[in-house]
């Protein structure tokens, strides 16, 4: 199990996956907006979304956790 921390601090925009969605190392969890740009947080494995905490409107702080990956 591996946990998906923000990289940075935004607003969630888009949430590209939900929970028991198999994703690929560097598929797009979900898109944060932060200072006019807009960044894709990624899954860092292959694997399957077994939780996702964001939702779009969400403010997100630099660590805050995104998402649970279950190797798969």
């Amino acid at each position: 199990m591996s946990a998906i921390p923000s990289p940075l601090s935004g607003r969630v925009i888009a949430v590209h996956v939900q929970a028991g969605d198999a994703v690929l190392a560097g598929d797009p969890l979900c898109t944060v907006e932060s200072m006019k740009m807009e960044i894709p947080i990624e899954a860092e494995a292959a694997g399957v979304v077994t939780e996702l905490m964001v939702e779009v409107g969400a403010e997100l702080a630099e660590g805050d956790l995104v998402a649970r990956l279950r190797a798969g």
